[in-house]
């Protein structure tokens, strides 16, 4: 119940509007590292002091207008150009949705294909994240078209998938992030348990580590990271095939730890208006981030938004119910 409660608010138009222009007065800058390119560099500069690299995601997703998807092409490419410039620790993460998916597969392939030939041109790696079961397999056809030319990129395993063991299979000598998954998917697809999941991520994470190229051990959970620390000693695995990571604003204490235990750490930085969605998935993924977080977001102004959107949340489930 609680990530369907999460899963709706993601959901809620009204409730995403009101953050996009309210959020950055009520502390959503504790969860999203400003709202454009230079707010941005200066929160990696900060994360690269403390000996922690970067993932930089230009915040938006399922656009379905072609000049909002190319100016979120621009954008990324403004990051591209900004992280060489700076000499920042830092690359690229992104969503094909964003960049026209839904619109058109080969106008999000042309897309695509201008990034990474750009952030090739600097060494700078690009990590294609994964959205939703209906998205899944059109990504990794597009991750297969770019690798017959580019080497710069890499994928998002979930491990909430069924079919994600075949997939780490497939994709091992690639560049790995492997997650537990924060879209909502039907039992026919993906484990609804979250022992299966964090189960299933555990194995996932061993095969890789063992057989892959590099793994991104993506998650908050300190028993699924003191797990892999132990593993990587038992089976002598060296520190250069493997980082953690976790979301900006996160487990800071433990981010800091981990990179002061000479861990490769990348911290996931998130910039932009469009940030509600992905913090609400990020509760539903993992209704304990919201304890982690409540001290640095949440006043009584951003409880009137959670009121609101369970408000409108718990209607829709009532009318739904009554229209049955």
């Amino acid at each position: 119940m609680l990530k369907d409660f999460f899963i709706g608010m993601s959901q809620n138009e009204l409730l995403n509007k009101m953050a996009q222009k309210y959020g950055f007065k009520l502390g959503a800058q504790s969860v999203v590292a400003g709202t454009n390119v230079k707010e941005m560099i200066e929160s990696v500069k900060e994360l690269n002091t403390h000996g922690i690299s970067c993932t930089i995601d230009n915040l938006g997703e399922f656009v379905s207008d072609r000049e909002e998807a190319l100016e979120a092409k621009k954008q990324i490419i403004n990051v591209i150009e900004a992280i060489n410039e700076n000499n920042v620790d830092a690359h690229i993460s992104l969503k094909a949705t964003q960049l026209g998916l839904d619109i058109d597969y080969g106008f999000c392939l042309d897309n695509l294909k201008e990034i990474v030939a750009r952030a090739n041109e600097y060494n700078i790696f690009i990590n294609f994240d994964m959205e939703d079961y209906s998205h899944l397999h059109p990504s990794f056809d597009l991750i297969d078209e770019l690798s017959r030319e580019y080497s710069n990129i890499g994928t998002v395993i979930q491990s909430y998938f069924y079919e994600s063991w075949e997939n780490i299979k497939k994709y091992k000598n690639y560049r790995l992030r492997l997650v537990k998954g924060a879209y909502k998917e039907p039992e026919t697809l993906a484990y609804q348990d979250k022992r299966d999941i964090d189960r299933n991520l555990i194995k996932l994470i061993e095969y890789h580590l063992l057989n892959g190229k590099f793994t991104s051990i993506a998650t908050h959970d300190h028993h699924i990271i003191n797990h892999v620390k132990r593993f990587i000693n038992e089976n002598n695995i060296p520190k250069e095939k493997f980082e953690f990571q976790m979301l900006y604003g996160f487990r800071k204490d433990l981010q800091l730890e981990l990179a002061k235990e000479g861990y490769n750490f990348c911290t996931y930085v998130p910039f932009g208006d469009d940030w509600y969605g992905y913090f609400m998935r990020r509760l539903a993924e993992r209704p304990q981030n919201l304890n982690l977080m409540i001290k640095q977001v949440f006043n009584k102004k951003t409880n009137t938004m959670i009121g609101i959107g369970a408000g409108a949340f718990l209607l829709g489930r009532l009318s739904k119910r009554k229209n049955k």
